[in-house]
């Protein structure tokens, strides 16, 4: 009877036991153009919401003419391009419903915190991936930077010869225009990407932004939500172009081969 009972035990463990997740679909190289197309989808916003900058002091590098003047994401007039990203990503129930709420309000005349909630970044860089025409087996849009950076994590593990992003370590790379700066933003910071994989999946606060341009001493790089609008973020650089570790301590660069795979172009896998 006890071995019986032993028996049915492992039978059950066996049954209710989660089986492992499929390997993603292998990834599809792209065009330059997509690439191209990103680039130039990110400085139209960057104009659309008034050319802002924050970060190191002078000139920006990326030439941009302001279409109107800066405004926050409070203003009535920038209700629909918030809602264009929100639309990116697939929750869309805790911000769209309430957010269209609060724009009825300020039609009124009324000051709300229209679009404050919930942060936006990351339905940007996804509106952004899908807009220049990266399908969601390249590129996962979400309402997290860290649940998309896992999928490109993951595809690069899986597939390091058609994958479209590879993570690099920023204290060893020089990003380049296209590829994704991100830094840890939570009360206890991974202290290297790799340290990820073990909680892959779980919700950890973060931000991205898009390289657009460097020089000497500086890269350049457009983020949503940065301030309250897209922003031009002016970040430190050393010598060979590799970002400095402060004021962010940026945890990982995605290098962007969109563009640069066979058949239009080799990479070395490294």
């Amino acid at each position: 009877m006890r071995r019986l009972c032993a028996l049915a035990l492992v039978l059950l463990a066996a049954a209710c036991a989660t089986p492992p997740a499929p390997p993603p679909p292998a990834p599809l190289p792209y065009p330059p153009s997509a690439r191209e197309r990103l680039q130039r989808l990110a400085m139209a916003e960057w104009q659309d919401w008034g050319c802002t900058t924050s970060g190191l002091p002078g000139p920006a590098l990326a030439a941009c003419a302001p279409v109107t003047a800066a405004r926050p994401e409070a203003d009535p007039s920038n209700f629909p391009r918030v809602l264009a990203y929100w639309r990116a990503v697939p929750q869309t129930e805790a911000a769209i419903p309430r957010n269209r709420a609060l724009y009825a309000r300020a039609l009124g005349g009324e000051a709300t915190p229209l679009w404050a909630e919930p942060f936006w970044s990351a339905a940007f860089i996804s509106w952004l991936m899908g807009a220049a025409g990266v399908d969601h087996v390249e590129f996962a849009p979400d309402a997290a930077h860290a649940r998309y950076l896992d999928h490109l994590d993951v595809l690069a593990a899986t597939h390091p010869r058609t994958a479209p992003f590879l993570p690099r370590d920023p204290a060893a790379y020089a990003p380049e225009p296209g590829d994704l700066a991100c830094f840890d933003r939570s009360r206890r910071p991974l202290a290297r990407w790799a340290d990820r994989a073990s909680e892959r999946g779980q919700f950890r606060p973060m931000h991205c932004d898009l390289v657009v341009s460097t020089g000497p001493g500086v890269v350049e790089m457009l983020g949503g939500n940065v301030n309250d609008m897209v922003t031009l973020h002016r970040a430190p650089a050393d010598a060979g172009g590799r970002l400095l570790p402060t004021p962010r301590r940026f945890l990982v660069i995605m290098e962007n081969r969109l563009g640069r795979l066979p058949p239009w172009g080799p990479v070395p896998i490294s």
